[in-house]
């Protein structure tokens, strides 16, 4: 049960951040507006992380913490919030959702989940399900570059999430969330600082309050609350889940941002569904094994 609340509250907060961050890109250049949501939810972490200090291990884990940083936060956001710049806030997430089908590839390489036909078959109905969302929103000239940057922001997120998995015997999973997100934040400022400007950041009340719901609850809550799923189960399970982000980012778009709402959703949501009932059905029945 505890672990369904907090699986709907990852959802549900992570649906609402796209168009949230697609909204303060109005006040803000996007790798400056990265670099400062991230390091506030990594600060927030370190007041939970500090009386754990004896599991820090700096000198011994600081290249975990420093790669974890690359792929979950400087890749995943830096990516992502320069992509928001280029298409709709549904359709870019949608797009980035293809992350856990990877997830699933990847956990099947190297953490050694069982990859049968039931998962394949999970795995690849979620896909369709984020392809139909997809196309929903291809009424127009879609930006080439807005689908690379959501593909490499998917790839960083999937390859960040097995190396958290893989390495979570070594590091302790509160220090490893708040130093990934301290020292991504602090690259992504460092190099927003050479390409942008800190005055065109209008700090107007509407993107402070973003900014700071962001970073408590989609940044700091929001990663704590992923890999702590991730450490108790499966990976691809707790992946399979999240195909139902882009459904509710799609959905609070076209509410906030007036964004294209289409028929395909309703497809795509019910492959999504399928997707999650396949995926659960093989692992329920490999528990009992």
């Amino acid at each position: 049960m505890q672990s369904m609340f907090i699986l709907l509250f990852l959802v549900v907060i992570w649906g609402i951040n796209w168009p949230l961050s697609k909204m303060a890109l109005s006040y803000t250049p996007p790798i400056l507006f990265a670099g400062i949501r991230t390091l506030i939810g990594g600060l927030l972490l370190l007041i939970v992380a500090l009386p754990r200090y004896k599991k820090l291990q700096l000198k011994k884990n600081w290249h975990l913490y420093a790669i974890s940083a690359l792929l979950n936060i400087i890749m995943f956001y830096g990516l992502q919030t320069i992509g928001l710049g280029y298409m709709g806030a549904g359709l870019f997430s949608a797009i980035v959702f293809i992350e856990p089908v990877l997830l699933g590839i990847f956990s099947w390489l190297w953490l050694g989940e069982s990859m049968n036909g039931l998962k394949i078959f999970g795995l690849i109905l979620g896909f369709a399900g984020v392809a139909v969302i997809s196309a929903g929103g291809f009424t127009g000239d879609i930006s080439s570059t807005g689908i690379l940057l959501a593909l490499g922001s998917a790839l960083g997120w999937g390859l960040g999430t097995v190396f958290v998995k893989k390495t979570g015997d070594r590091t302790d999973s509160i220090w490893m969330v708040s130093l990934q997100l301290i020292i991504g934040g602090l690259v992504l400022l460092a190099v927003g600082s050479g390409y942008e400007s800190w005055g065109d950041i209008q700090w107007k009340l509407p993107f402070i309050s973003n900014l700071l719901f962001i970073s408590i609850f989609v940044i700091a809550l929001g990663w704590l609350a992923f890999f702590t799923l991730v450490g108790s189960g499966e990976a691809s399970k707790v992946g399979s889940y999240t195909f139902l982000i882009p459904m509710i980012a799609i959905t609070c778009s076209s509410f906030l941002l007036h964004e294209a709402l289409t028929l395909n959703l309703i497809l795509g949501l019910f492959l999504i569904v399928l997707s999650i009932g396949f995926v659960n059905i093989t692992f329920k029945r490999r528990m009992k094994v």
